[in-house]
């Protein structure tokens, strides 16, 4: 019989966690079963990307995954859940499905938690009782997976979490996908005409995103560029009023959410990130398997991921810090295309999907008690 994962999403939009989720489900098939639960209903840009033959369904009035925690909301939750043969739940917004299953564990399936990384309002530093909660909750999973160092060091110290239960599964992608020319059309209300260099990003359009400080200093570098953000969410009006405060709206191009990066990254000079809290992100393995500079601010794993050549642009969450960084490659086309190189040399080497795909078979496997 096809085992029946439940997935409990903080969201479902087309962020790091749900990209990675579905480059799963597809790489796995029609060997799994999946219902998808977004703890914000309409957030389920990401459904988008299953492939056709995965067999899942979003699931209808699911109880609440947030809320004032009570007994009632547990055992809901609870009761849901013992339907399903393994049960997977992402990062803060779904940490009450663990809760549930260690407050009313008899009869309830294994459990996998994954932790990818905190909103803005953990940005600059965790929260003490959520440090408490996740502590008792994550004594019901069986594994806790992360994708970083540095959230390895806060699971074990801060989470109190055993090591042979902690799992650090770098993020990879089918590397090879990236080094094809890329769509002419892939990207809405673009069109590369070799006269600019053209900032990308990858992100979902929330404020933990940082993507006004990323136009802002954009704002301030001389020479032609555009900046194209791709992805959807609410700090849309947020960006859109910075870039007319900078006076750069017509160089500001935002098509919304698009699958399939490998389609439309090449058209890319460099890849910006800007975010306030990170750990492994996505786009930066994207944006190096490409052959790109990074940008970055120095979150999560950000300065270990990239090529030593591409170090000196992991910089300051200050907007001068980040322009100035920009501009020595927008100025230096020469420079983008060494350091490009270098940084597609190692996604290569460290960070293709095969390896990660072949860890999370084997967990899931193990977890279940039994192939797929």
């Amino acid at each position: 019989m096809t085992p029946h994962v439940l997935h409990l999403h903080s969201s479902f939009s087309l962020g790091g966690k749900e990209a990675r989720a579905v480059r799963l489900m597809n790489a796995f098939g029609d060997r799994l079963r999946h219902t998808i639960v977004s703890g914000v209903p309409d957030q389920l840009g990401a459904r988008a990307a299953i492939a056709k033959g995965v067999r899942y369904e979003i699931a209808q009035d699911p109880p609440a995954l947030t809320g004032r925690p009570s007994v009632a909301r547990y055992e809901a939750l609870a009761r849901f859940m013992r339907r399903f043969d393994l049960v997977l739940t992402y990062n803060w917004g779904a940490i009450d499905g663990v809760m549930a299953r260690r407050v009313f564990a008899k009869g309830a399936p294994p459990l996998i938690h994954h932790e990818d990384g905190f909103n803005a309002d953990e940005a600059q530093g965790l929260k003490v009782e959520r440090n408490v909660y996740r502590r008792i909750a994550l004594s019901a999973a069986q594994a806790l997976v992360v994708p970083s160092e540095s959230l390895e060091r806060i699971a074990l110290r801060t989470w109190k979490q055993p090591p042979a239960r902690v799992h650090r599964i770098s993020n990879g992608i089918p590397t090879a996908l990236y080094t094809k020319k890329p769509d002419p059309r892939a990207i809405p209300g673009f069109v590369a005409n070799g006269k600019e260099v053209v900032i990308g990003a990858l992100a979902g359009l929330r404020t933990v995103k940082n993507l006004p400080l990323l136009v802002r200093a954009c704002g301030g570098i001389a020479g032609k560029f555009r900046l194209v953000i791709v992805g959807e969410g609410p700090e849309r009006a947020a960006i859109e009023s910075t870039a007319r405060a900078m006076g750069i709206a017509d160089r500001v191009v935002l098509p919304g959410f698009l699958a399939d990066p490998h389609r439309y990254i090449g058209h890319f000079d460099i890849l910006a990130l800007s975010s306030a809290s990170e750990q492994f992100p996505i786009s930066v393995v994207e944006g190096m398997a490409a052959g790109l500079p990074v940008v970055s601010t120095p979150v999560g794993d950000v300065p270990q991921m990239v090529a030593a050549e591409n170090a000196p642009y992991v910089t300051g969450g200050d907007e001068v810090l980040l322009r100035d960084a920009l501009q020595a490659l927008v100025s230096d086309a020469a420079l983008r295309a060494r350091i490009g190189a270098a940084n597609r040399e190692k996604a290569r080497a460290a960070y293709d999907e095969a390896a990660m795909i072949a860890r999370y078979e084997s967990l899931y496997g193990a977890t279940l008690g039994r192939g797929f």
